[in-house]
């Protein structure tokens, strides 16, 4: 009977060593289709496919905002030398990786800008001023931008009072968008009028669904198709309160038409799908694109993806489920997360116990709100860590603090600034 009993105990650990290899291969695979989506989404091919069709003639002023904006502008310097006259990057703290010849370069705060962004701007606007109809502006943009560059027409205090209530309210990217670019002097098409008569050449580096031109980093250079209307009925459908010169401004209508724009797109979500599945097939799974619009609260996603998670635990090949998009997160405490870190968080529950079954996900960027994660990875084990650990996962979730909760259980996905990005990646895997 010893023997017997010794033996099931030789077997049972056994198996839970082949387990936690298993998870580790899992956290590997993840890690690597991180690298890889991330890698080929990068703007410095897109960047010098859309400059060879540019022809400058006169004076070029380089003007670069957003996340990716000082990959993009190196990209460019790299290709254009000597024809780059003056320019200007305007990135996230932290995101900078070096000097770029004559190039200023600033950081700045995100996701609610600062007295940098501001100052960033003014320097921005200025260098475009008094140029001539022979002149360009070659204009790089890429998500982010609509904090980083910012001219407000009302107070610095009442343009953060706005950004929070937006962030906090639940409300998606084109919603925030709506609003802010009619409380600037620079988006909604206004900073391409303050180029003029010198000619816009834009590139445009999506992170928003649908590639929206005016809606990614808030159109600076680009006609406005949202309306007054449509940001009053914003204020309304999530009851902000927001003072009378705010509302004021929310009536102002933006242009509407420009003639001296140029704008090229490249870059998306759909395209970070790609080739996240191009690395999951590599690794020996059969890849299934969900969807590159996804757009929810992460709570919903997450339960969603679990709910995929368990109705395939049958099967015998191995699977990877994959969608991009961007949803959103309702604050309901004070903790610390993002959207991505909560969607992963949120599927542990329904996936504890799950054979060699994990997700995760993941901002292309390497920022998941206000942290120092691109996202989070649980699987089928987070759940009962979290719990040994003393962490009651459906109480972080309400306090949104998931970054303590994957810091615990080694699941959060740190990468540092990438360089690129295009929006959210979340996959689903399922090994056999």
């Amino acid at each position: 009977m010893l023997f017997f009993y010794n033996t099931l105990l030789f077997f049972d650990n056994l198996n839970t060593l082949l387990r936690k290899e298993i998870n580790m291969s899992l956290r590997e695979d993840a890690e690597q289709i991180i690298e890889t989506a991330i890698f080929e989404s990068m703007p410095d091919k897109a960047v010098a496919k859309a400059l060879e069709s540019a022809n400058f003639a006169g004076k070029v002023i380089l003007v670069a905002v957003g996340k990716a904006a000082w990959q993009m502008a190196n990209s460019a310097c790299a290709i254009l030398d000597k024809k780059i006259q003056d320019g200007i990057v305007i990135t996230k703290y932290d995101h900078a990786k070096g000097s770029l010849g004559n190039i200023q370069i600033f950081e700045a705060g995100h996701p609610v800008p600062d007295s940098n962004s501001f100052a960033a701007t003014e320097s921005a606007i200025k260098l475009v001023s008094n140029l001539s109809a022979d002149d360009t502006v070659l204009f790089l943009i890429s998500g982010g931008g609509s904090a980083l560059f910012e001219k407000p027409l009302c107070t610095a205090d009442d343009m953060k009072s706005v950004t929070a209530q937006l962030l906090a309210c639940g409300a998606d990217i084109v919603e925030i968008n709506t609003i802010r670019k009619r409380l600037s002097a620079v988006k909604g098409g206004r900073f391409a009028q303050l180029c003029a008569p010198a000619k816009v050449f834009s590139i445009v580096l999506s992170d928003i669904i649908g590639d929206p031109l005016d809606m990614i980093a808030s159109g600076p250079a680009y006609p406005d198709s949202s309306t007054c209307d449509e940001a009053l009925d914003i204020v309304k459908k999530y009851n902000l309160s927001f003072p009378q010169n705010i509302i004021s401004l929310l009536k102002k209508e933006t242009p509407k038409f420009l003639y001296n724009v140029e704008t090229y797109i490249t870059g998306s979500v759909r395209e970070l799908c790609i080739s996240a599945k191009r690395a999951c097939k590599k690794l020996g799974y059969k890849p299934i694109i969900l969807t590159d619009s996804l757009s929810c609260v992460a709570r919903e996603a997450g339960s969603f993806f679990a709910s995929i998670a368990q109705y395939h635990q049958d099967t015998k090949t191995s699977l990877a489920f994959i969608a991009g998009g961007e949803t959103v997160v309702q604050l309901t405490g004070s903790g610390l997360g993002g959207r991505n870190q909560e969607l992963a968080l949120s599927a542990a529950p329904a996936i504890s116990g799950f054979s060699d079954t994990a997700l995760f996900s993941v901002g292309s960027d390497g920022t998941d709100g206000p942290t120092d994660a691109a996202g989070g990875y649980v699987d089928g084990q987070t759940f009962q860590t979290l719990k040994d650990k003393g962490v009651d996962i459906s109480e972080i979730l309400a306090d949104n603090n998931a970054y303590y909760a994957l810091q615990k259980s080694g699941g959060l996905i740190i990468t540092g600034a990438t360089g690129t990005n295009v929006n959210d990646l979340t996959v689903l895997l399922i090994k056999r």
